[in-house]
């Protein structure tokens, strides 16, 4: 829900709303979500996205291992600013546990329940990160289905968790197991069907490129999905300006604030036309936006070119 400050109309002398950009606007502040296929790490498939759409740069949200599949986040170009709000989201997973005994099923179904919640992590050897143990939430840990010593399961789980260990440390309490197969199917609001393959969009660009078919626009999203579950601030068109030239957003120039933000939280702050201006600090809870006076939002990345409004 969103509180109103003041009531302004948008000014269609400049921007426009983020699903009229051309293809060329798309590819510079836009993302895709890429199914990742099993083979190069995450790092090498956004280099591939790069090289075929011609990008000046990639940046990926939540690296999957080489073996694994599925849902990947890949910014392109200036949409790369926004990497810090698709830091952290929550993860799913679908993958196949190899027991390494028999096991019943009841015993196998008690010993899973014992596996959501908080559990405690410690890294595995080749990691990116810090051999040190960790806390993470287990959402949801259910079988699919039960095949001899193979047991297809679903993870819903907190980011930075290590599936690969997890199904190593059931295997602990019934005799050993290890991870056969694992695929994304999840990753924050970005779903399977969301999902474009490889070869796909690089015959949607090539067609593009050769004949303008836009085709490409079923695969490109706009720069403001990666901020959508950000709590959102409405600026004024008279401030548009200011902030895409890296000044914080100040109370004057707010028109409308999403319900619930708390102070230093990170927000998105659009035009009001939905346009990504740049997403930044909360200088204030949402009612002070309204009747306060100060720093409404601390400017941390600015995606929106200056130029696009007036002054």
């Amino acid at each position: 829900m969103f509180l109103t400050k003041s009531y302004d109309i948008a000014d269609y002398n400049y921007g426009g709303y983020p699903g009229s950009r051309s293809i060329e606007e798309m590819l510079q502040n836009g993302m895709l979500i890429l199914d990742k296929w099993q083979g190069p790490t995450s790092r090498d498939a956004a280099a591939e996205v790069k090289k075929v759409l011609h990008a000046r740069k990639t940046g990926y949200s939540g690296t999957l291992d080489p073996m694994v599949s599925g849902v990947l986040p890949v910014c392109l170009n200036n949409a790369c600013k926004i990497m810090p709000a698709l830091q952290g989201m929550e993860k799913e997973y679908a993958g196949v546990m190899k027991l390494h005994r028999d096991v019943p099923e009841n015993e196998m179904r008690k010993i899973i329940t014992g596996f959501t919640g908080k559990i405690r992590q410690m890294p595995p050897v080749r990691s990116a990160v810090a051999r040190r143990e960790r806390t993470r939430d287990i959402y949801g840990l259910e079988i699919l289905d039960i095949d001899g010593r193979n047991v297809a399961f679903r993870v819903r789980c907190e980011a930075g968790t290590y599936v690969r260990k997890l199904c190593h440390d059931i295997g602990l309490k019934i005799g050993g197991a290890h991870m056969s197969e694992l695929r994304r199917t999840r990753a924050g609001r970005f779903g399977e069907s969301m999902t474009a393959k490889m070869h796909e969009v690089a015959d949607a660009y090539a067609e593009w490129k050769e004949s303008g078919d836009e085709s490409i626009r079923n695969f490109i999203l706009p720069v403001e999905a990666g901020v959508e579950h950000l709590k959102k601030v409405i600026m004024k068109d008279s401030a548009v300006y200011a902030v895409a030239s890296g000044s914080p957003l100040y109370t004057a120039g707010v028109s409308r604030v999403q319900e619930g933000i708390a102070k230093d939280e990170l927000v998105a702050v659009l035009t009001l036309k939905g346009e990504l201006v740049s997403i930044g600090n909360a200088g204030m809870g949402s009612s002070d936006m309204l009747k306060g006076k100060g720093i409404a939002v601390k400017t941390d990345r600015v995606i929106m070119d200056k130029n696009v409004y007036k002054r």
